[in-house]
């Protein structure tokens, strides 16, 4: 069974700087694409920023403007988002996912940011 448990989440300023992780157990990670997707309150679930199984292909929404980037270290099982220059309009509780065959089939629990104004 695989498990993804995302961690780094917390309360920032507006300006501030976070690094997310993604930890998998129960599996590897290594030979699938990862992606990060995010929730507002009252709002519906958006694609963040993904990432192949190489590392090499990299995709982000368009919301995040340079701000953040996504990168793994297969080895560790563990895929990263750091997110820096945050605003107000970044909060939201944060989920990583493991894609397989197209679609997005393990969720982790995800993470709370809250960016402060």
């Amino acid at each position: 069974q695989v498990q993804l448990v995302e961690s780094g989440g917390g309360l920032v300023q507006a300006g501030g700087s976070l690094r997310l992780s993604c930890a998998a157990s129960g599996g590897t990670v290594s030979s699938y694409t990862m992606g990060w997707f995010r929730q507002a309150p009252g709002k519906e679930r958006e694609f963040v920023a993904s990432i192949s199984w190489s590392g090499g292909i990299t995709y982000y929404a368009d919301f995040v403007k340079g701000r953040f980037t996504i990168s793994r270290v297969n080895a560790k099982n563990t895929v990263y988002l750091q997110m820096n220059s945050l605003t107000p309009e970044d909060t939201a509780v944060y989920y990583c996912a493991r894609r397989q065959a197209g679609i997005y089939d393990y969720w982790g629990q995800g993470t709370q940011v809250t960016v402060s104004s």
